[in-house]
């Protein structure tokens, strides 16, 4: 079971992303390009699509979001409380939080989540990937400026995130049971099929960008990776139960909350002069490492 769970839902994913690992290292494209293509455009329209057309009631949709907060600030709490024993320095602390806080929630989780449990486990999904994006945006931001910059352009960056405008649409229309017309209907389904592919070769190119592996970082690497890959997806669990997360629910949250280190958190250590070294090989590590715990993870919370 293991070994189909494997196959299927894990291998597809790498056979993706490795297209764009091998497009980034022999030609090279213009990666912010197709990074703000799935910015801007394909990564709302899913967003979108997967809310007008689900059938999230009010308290699932809240209890989704709840789960996603609760986990980045337990996981956050935790780094913070490890650091601090760990004696690390306010920079590298921070890097540490950063690499071991925010998923790959967009270009993995989604992915990861329509091949284990379908497309009603996206539409709960998209929930945790915009609220963790969101989160990335203002948390994120504040905790890798080390206090040294003004946290207004965290939260002015918050009005940037396109997802987040998409989520509020498409949960209005819902509520007022609004239909679009059927040529935008049509335009939006057509971008957000595009959506998940589109970002799973972007992770390929992102990885393939990914040249420095800090030999002398290779203990914190590992303990980041552990926090993302092992710890966080046992708080998921835990937190799932508490909030009353059931079937589909439950299964794309926790599947959600267990993602290797997203790779946006290179752009921030990059932005922010952290250890981008160590954040990166984070990154690395975590994914390479993911389907050894995915792949029990997901045959776990199928039974």
């Amino acid at each position: 079971m293991l070994a189909e769970i494997f196959l299927n839902n894990i291998v597809p994913i790498f056979l993706t992303a490795g297209t764009g690992f091998a497009l980034g290292r022999t030609l090279k494209p213009d990666l912010r390009t197709v990074s703000r293509l799935a910015f801007y455009i394909f990564s709302p329209c899913l967003v979108f699509n997967s809310i007008y057309r689900s059938e999230l009631s009010g308290g699932e949709f809240g209890r989704l979001a709840g789960f996603t907060l609760g986990v980045i600030g337990a996981m956050a709490a935790l780094t913070v409380l490890l650091g601090l024993a760990l004696r690390l320095d306010r920079r590298t602390l921070a890097a540490l939080v950063v690499a071991a806080v925010f998923v790959n929630g967009g270009n993995y989780g989604l992915a990861v989540n329509r091949f284990a449990f379908g497309d009603a486990a996206v539409a709960r999904a998209v929930v945790y990937y915009v609220f963790s994006t969101l989160a990335v945006y203002t948390v994120g931001v504040t905790t890798a400026s080390l206090g040294h910059k003004s946290i207004g352009p965290a939260l002015r960056a918050v009005l940037t995130v396109p997802a987040a405008y998409a989520l509020l649409a498409g949960g209005l229309l819902r509520a007022f049971n609004l239909a679009l017309p059927l040529l935008l209907e049509r335009a939006i389904t057509l971008l957000s099929e595009a959506a998940i592919p589109v970002m799973l070769v972007l992770l390929g190119l992102q990885m393939a960008e990914a040249r420095v592996w800090p030999r002398n970082r290779l203990g914190l690497i590992g303990l980041a990776s552990f926090l993302q890959l092992v710890v966080a997806p046992l708080v998921g669990l835990g937190l799932a139960a508490a909030l009353g997360l059931t079937g589909t629910a439950r299964q794309a949250a926790v599947l959600e909350a267990a993602m290797p280190t997203a790779v946006i958190t290179t752009i921030l250590a990059v932005e922010y002069d952290l250890d981008a070294a160590f954040v990166t090989g984070a990154v690395i590590l975590s994914t390479m490492l993911s389907p050894l715990t995915l792949t029990p993870l997901i045959a776990y919370l199928q039974r």
